[in-house]
């Protein structure tokens, strides 16, 4: 397992770097083959034990012709679009570069395609072995707990109760490569729920556009955002009728 997380940086606007990430994924980026070339790894770095690091303004990668930053970009654009396998077929597109593959961006995505493709044994090896800045731990988190969800309810034939899943995050609690050491309640953060009160108090019915920004801010889901909201409203009008 790797050691301490590497500094957080800002996540990548997709929208700032949407032309360019489709320009690259989905037309240039599928064209580019194994047959690019090598990129020399970094002086002093070792390839067996990469960890993950914040997408940086970084020169072009001789000879793959792109930045760090570009790759990072797509494949960010590519995971928002949700199209995993043409995200899969870009990622086996990049030069052997140590120094690409490390980048927490391109780290992401291959954690994210090895869970869409059922390689549960190649997302967790990524996950153990390379430490996440915490904007990206919610994601991280969600992919270990379903995969292991997954594998329980497929050994045992039927689908996972309550206390099910509870049993397996105890026998599997989260690697400290994606977690800060907070207790997780695993339905909300007490973080999460100071966010989401916070934003009630003042406004009590998100647009949803807001809704997804308070998902990635949180690490929830816009559904379990939008649940909450509903939940809490109900809440509060039965206390305003029982008053009355």
């Amino acid at each position: 397992m790797a050691g301490a997380a590497t500094p957080a940086s800002p996540p990548l606007d997709p929208g700032s770097c949407f032309g360019m990430g489709m320009g690259m994924g989905m037309g240039m980026g599928m064209g580019m083959g194994m047959g690019m070339g090598m990129c020399p790894p970094t002086p002093g770095t070792t390839v067996s034990t990469p960890t993950a690091t914040p997408a940086t303004h970084s020169p072009v990668l001789p000879p793959f012709g792109f930045t760090q930053e570009q790759v990072a970009c797509v494949c960010e654009v590519l995971q928002q679009s949700g199209n995993i396998e043409r995200l899969g077929r870009f990622l086996w597109s990049l030069p052997a570069c140590e120094q690409l593959h490390k980048n927490e961006s391109v780290l992401k995505a291959k954690a994210i395609v090895a869970f869409h493709r059922g390689n549960y044994k190649e997302l967790y090896k990524i996950l153990e072995s390379n430490s996440f800045s915490p904007h990206n731990h919610g994601k991280m988190q969600s992919l270990w707990l379903k995969a292991h969800y997954n594998e329980a309810e497929k050994l045992r034939g039927r689908p996972l109760g309550a206390v099910g899943r509870y049993r397996v995050r105890r026998k599997f609690p989260l690697p400290r490569t994606i977690w800060d050491g907070e207790e997780t309640s695993y339905c909300f953060r007490e973080k999460s729920r100071n966010v989401l009160r916070e934003w009630y108090a003042h406004n009590p019915y998100p647009s949803p556009r807001e809704k997804r920004e308070l998902a990635e801010a949180t690490g929830l889901t816009t559904t379990q955002v939008s649940n909450w909201f509903k939940n809490r409203r109900q809440r509060d009008r039965a206390a305003e009728q029982k008053d009355t």
